[in-house]
């Protein structure tokens, strides 16, 4: 048979930050006890009627300029018929012939290599409740939390353009930063504000036509993104090569056993029951509010990347780690008109102060020192004041302390050292301790010029620009010094 290839999908379903749900007033805050914020409307009560949320649209509106999509004059809201025991009424508020958004793409290069997935389209749904299970439930029972229902939703589907699971777990890693610097999602995964749902089939290489796709269901990182869709190609590869049949339907992941399992078949569309929700109007969003949508646009991760990249100089890497999130760009950006120094800032972010953040389990908004603090620290480096090492000293000072490194150097007596009159009086009192590897010198043995700059660095604590004290320590030398 000839060799296998994976065609895969995405299906992102992303929790708009409202601060209300998306057809009635109730709290979409994270955490309350169950079924505290909860109304008749988004428990499916008969008679309660929805009202749509305008900041729900503008966030999909805003979703979709960002992915570069088609946004429709007119789009129609539908109901989506099944029964599962969180979604109350029996059906979920959709959107599906007519949805909000459609053809757009999102775009990247890396390694040489430029990868664009399409996006087939972006439509505004609810969501649903969420059920506890056995022991997460406090009994052998299972439980039904409202709270989340009728939380607003975008849902990102893509085209089946992706043929890696590293390069569809890049792109949900890429989405996720476009959500969080756009504002429409707060990239909290653990706690199911952004999900995903992979397509996955396989076919002979440069065959037309899809094979039977299989939907892994709910995936909530990265790297579990990546590890199912590599178990699915191996599992569906391995059914074909055997010349049996791959079964439509939907597996959830089990990171425990590094594997897929069965949930339920896949249900096709026509299972749904689809028909226009009768207590909404047409979603009209005119080319007014598109605008003023597309306006309030921030500088998107993949345009900030490019600017760091030509603005500052930095290798592609330095650039991707730090528009990683608009927080880390942003405290960048901030270091840098402190320090002056664009690549030696980018060193501290990505190294020590990462490796604190790590230990202390912190985010970048709440980095134990402050951007302005860390751009001056690096300015002493590059100035001479203080080395490297002893500017790790400092770091740590300040971390402990809360000093700004300025104040650090100065109560430690570190900054005086690289100060050159200061330095010059250290350089007369070693070579006056010296004196018998200072005759050497003199007499021809240039060797010992290490010994008497170690000397100094020593005696200057380690806190010394080792490259002003080899001059200082020549020119002692040369004028007859001590």
């Amino acid at each position: 048979m000839a060799g296998l290839e994976p065609v895969i999908g995405l299906e992102i379903h992303v929790q708009l930050r409202t601060a209300t749900k998306i057809f009635c007033g109730c709290s979409t805050r994270f955490g309350d006890p169950p079924n505290t914020h909860v109304c008749p409307v988004c428990l499916g009560m008969p008679g309660a009627l929805p009202v749509l949320n305008r900041r729900a649209v503008e966030l999909a509106i805003t979703t979709a300029l960002a992915l570069e999509c088609r946004v429709h004059p007119r789009s129609l809201f539908a109901r989506k018929n099944y029964f599962y025991p969180d979604l109350p009424k029996g059906y979920q508020i959709s959107q599906y012939e007519q949805p909000l958004a459609s053809d757009g793409r999102l775009s990247w290069t890396s390694g040489g290599r430029t990868v664009t997935v399409s996006i087939a389209r972006v439509h505004m749904e609810e969501d649903a409740g969420k059920l506890l299970h056995g022991e997460s439930a406090g009994s052998d029972v299972s439980l039904v939390d409202y709270n989340r229902a009728g939380t607003p939703l975008v849902e990102i589907v893509t085209g089946p353009d992706l043929r890696t699971a590293a390069d569809a777990a890049e792109f949900f890693e890429r989405l996720r930063a476009l959500l969080v610097a756009t504002g429409v999602n707060d990239g909290n995964m653990e706690e199911g504000s952004l999900r995903c749902d992979a397509n996955i089939s396989v076919r002979p290489a440069g065959a037309e036509v899809l094979g039977v796709k299989t939907e892994v269901k709910n995936v909530n990182s990265f790297r579990f993104l990546q590890r199912a869709l590599e178990f699915e190609i191996g599992r569906q590869s391995d059914v074909v090569r055997a010349g049996g049949r791959v079964a439509q339907e939907t597996r959830l992941w089990d990171a425990h056993a590094g594997r897929t399992v069965s949930m339920r078949s896949k249900e096709e569309a026509h299972d749904y029951r689809y028909f226009p929700e009768p207590d909404l109007p047409p979603l009209d969003v005119d080319e007014a509010w598109v605008a003023r949508c597309r306006e309030g646009l921030p500088e998107l991760p993949d345009a900030r990347r490019e600017r760091f990249i030509r603005e500052y100089g930095l290798p592609e890497y330095d650039a991707a780690r730090l528009t990683g999130s608009a927080a880390m760009a942003s405290y960048f950006e901030a270091a840098v008109r402190a320090s002056g120094q664009p690549k030696a800032t980018s060193n501290w972010i990505l190294g020590e102060l990462a490796r604190a953040m790590n230990e202390q389990h912190l985010e970048i908004s709440d980095a134990p020192v402050g951007p302005v603090e860390l751009g001056d620290l690096v300015r002493l480096v590059h100035e001479g004041r203080i080395t490297g090492p002893a500017a790790r000293t400092v770091f740590e000072r300040m971390i402990a302390t809360g000093r700004s490194a300025a104040d650090v150097v100065h109560a430690e007596g570190l900054l005086g050292h690289g100060d050159p009159d200061a330095l010059r009086s250290v350089v007369r009192e070693t070579l006056a301790e010296h004196r018998d590897a200072v005759q050497k010198y003199r007499g021809g043995n240039r060797g010992v010029l290490g010994f008497l700059v170690g000397q100094v660095m020593r005696a200057s604590g380690g806190t010394a620009n080792p490259r002003q004290v080899s001059d200082l320590v020549r020119e002692a030398l040369d004028e007859g010094q001590p």
